[in-house]
C-alpha cells in the first residue's frame, strides 16, 4: 500500500514538472514572436511609414484636409 501511495505521489510530481516544461515553452515561443516582430518593424519601418504618409496624403488632397 506505501509503494502504491509513493508510485501516487511521484506521478503527480511528473505531472507538475510537465506543466512547468510546457509554461516555459509558451514562454520561450511568445519571446520568439516578440523578438520577431521588433525585427520586422525595424527593418520595415521607414518603408511603411512612407506608405502610410503616401495613403494620408493621398486621403487628404481628396476631400481637402491634411495629415
Amino acid at each position: 500500500m506505501i509503494d502504491y501511495l509513493r508510485m501516487m505521489i511521484d506521478a503527480q510530481k511528473a505531472k507538475m514538472d510537465e506543466r512547468g516544461a510546457s509554461a516555459v515553452e509558451y514562454g520561450l515561443l511568445i519571446a520568439g514572436i516578440a523578438a520577431l516582430i521588433v525585427a520586422v518593424v525595424f527593418l520595415f519601418g521607414g518603408a511603411l511609414s512612407g506608405i502610410f504618409s503616401d495613403t494620408c496624403n493621398s486621403i487628404g488632397a481628396s476631400s481637402g484636409q491634411s495629415c
